[in-house]
């Protein structure tokens, strides 16, 4: 295996300019995983790689954050600069984690020692609080870097220091407990094991579990990169915006991966280089443990170009965005028996472009989140682009929200409904010209107004009629339409 130098930032998602002080801070990522936390919040109890209730309860004073991978690959661009004065072909995995092949860079420097002390000097200048690990592949390099504490950890023996790590550091939850159950608790155990009896009962996920217990890490195919697989684009203007270059990228990402798809074979590795109007050039190497999907690949190359476009690393804008793939592989990667690929990239490729048709703001998709209205229980974004922070946890107790189903239908904005009352009793509905009556009617639910800023409280009722099933909302005298069940 090549010896890799890793360089960590445990705390990365932490250093962004919205960060409070003085109190105990968790960021979470898209799936609710908490990926990074504060000493204050580590001393409470919370852990990485929690579930955020989880978290939440055992830090309650935690200020929860949502990670933003774009903002955080900004701020992390002078750091990459720094690195890539000393070893130019810099691989990075996330922002605050990077990988550099170090044969080249130690026959220049002289030494191991010599190459990492100057790293850690051009690092520390720049970002203070890095963690610095060399070893024999990417895994055992992160590993070291975990383990490396306040200085740099460079491993002479790759497979006798793997051998005292706890199975857990795979990452694969479901297989580590199975290994635990069978009394494999580190990845010497698991090296120890004969590995056609590993493939035999676990499969692919085994093998590649046993590959990198031994040391051997990561292996791909290398296949010849001919030009016509490269592709690149020309801008004029100039892009010199994030939203322009978040539909370049998805654009180019696209084309790359149906050029290379004819051969049967993904880039684990993505070279994105970006010329600006300047005349300045940019390139930088993003890597995965598995290779590319078209969605992957388009978050990678937006990240970066948010990165140059946003630091003044293209000086008036990037005119040509050049992709090159490397390292590719046939090997793919192992589907959920429900999980229908083609199908997801059919539909992501669809979606994209209509988006590209008729503009960023008119293709949106919606995540939950926590409200009393129908409305008020999705946040909208624009498709391909993250979430912005949930502000209301839809885990929180909503006094006063309606009961499920929740309607099919929701107008943007209420509408006004004609309902006829007999006693309090709702009887009738217009409907267009015609009045139905009302066959079943629930409620009401009361919901107190935002007497802070002057509204008024209002009765919710769902009301069914042989024309459908509709929820009214009675305030201030007038009846309006809030909902439409299906």
């Amino acid at each position: 295996m090549a010896r890799i130098l890793c360089i960590w930032f445990p705390d990365w998602p932490l250093r962004r300019p919205d960060t409070p002080t003085g109190r105990p801070i968790q960021v979470v990522d898209a799936s609710g995983t908490v990926i990074a936390l504060s000493a204050d919040a580590r001393a409470l109890g919370a852990r990485v790689g929690m579930r955020r209730r989880q978290a939440e309860a055992l830090a309650p004073t935690a200020v929860t954050l949502m990670s933003d991978p774009g903002a955080e690959a900004v701020a992390f661009e002078p750091v990459a600069r720094a690195v890539e004065d000393l070893v130019p072909r810099m691989e990075m995995a996330a922002p605050g984690l990077v990988y550099l092949p170090t044969a080249g860079a130690v026959g220049y420097y002289g030494s191991e020692d010599a190459l990492v002390g100057k790293m850690v000097a051009a690092v520390e200048a720049v970002a203070p609080g890095g963690r610095f690990g060399l070893a024999d592949g990417p895994f055992a390099a992160r590993m070291a870097a975990e383990r490396a504490g306040d200085a740099p950890l460079i491993v002479a023996d790759t497979a006798a220091f793997l051998a005292g790590i706890d199975v857990a550091a795979l990452g694969v939850e479901e297989l580590v407990d199975t290994f635990r159950w069978l009394g494999i608790g580190t990845l010497g155990d698991l090296a120890g094991l004969p590995r056609e009896a590993v493939a035999s009962r676990f499969g692919s996920i085994g093998l590649e579990a046993h590959r990198i217990a031994s040391g051997e890490d990561r292996v791909v195919h290398p296949r010849q990169i001919h030009d016509e697989v490269v592709v690149e684009d020309t801008f004029d203007p100039p892009l010199d915006d994030f939203e322009r270059a978040a539909f370049a990228a998805r654009a180019l990402a696209g084309r790359l991966l149906e050029a290379v798809a004819p051969s049967g074979a993904m880039p684990h590795r993505v070279e994105v280089e970006a010329e600006a109007a300047s005349g300045v050039i940019r390139a930088r190497t993003w890597r995965s443990s598995h290779p590319f999907s078209e969605v992957e690949l388009a978050e990678r190359v937006r990240w970066q170009l948010r990165a140059w476009v946003e630091s003044g690393g293209v000086p008036g804008g990037v005119v040509r965005l050049r992709l090159v793939p490397a390292d590719l592989s046939d090997r793919g990667r192992q589907l959920r028996l429900d999980e229908d690929a083609a199908s997801e990239l059919d539909a992501w490729r669809a979606l994209s472009r209509a988006q590209g048709l008729v503009g960023p703001d008119a293709v949106l998709q919606a995540v939950p989140q926590g409200g009393r209205d129908p409305g008020e229980r999705v946040l909208w974004h624009r498709w391909g682009e993250e979430p912005g922070i949930v502000s209301l946890d839809p885990s929180s107790p909503w006094p006063g929200r309606l009961p499920e189903p929740s309607p099919a239908l929701v107008p943007p904005r209420p509408r006004p409904f004609e309902v006829e009352w007999d006693g309090g009793f709702p009887t009738r509905v217009r409907l267009g010209s015609r009045w139905e009556p009302v066959l079943g009617w629930a409620g009401p639910w009361r919901q107190t107004g935002r007497w802070w800023e002057g509204e008024a409280a209002a009765d919710r009722y769902q009301v069914v009629t042989s024309a459908g099933a509709f929820l009214c909302e009675v305030r201030d005298g007038r009846c309006w339409l809030v909902g439409v069940y299906d």
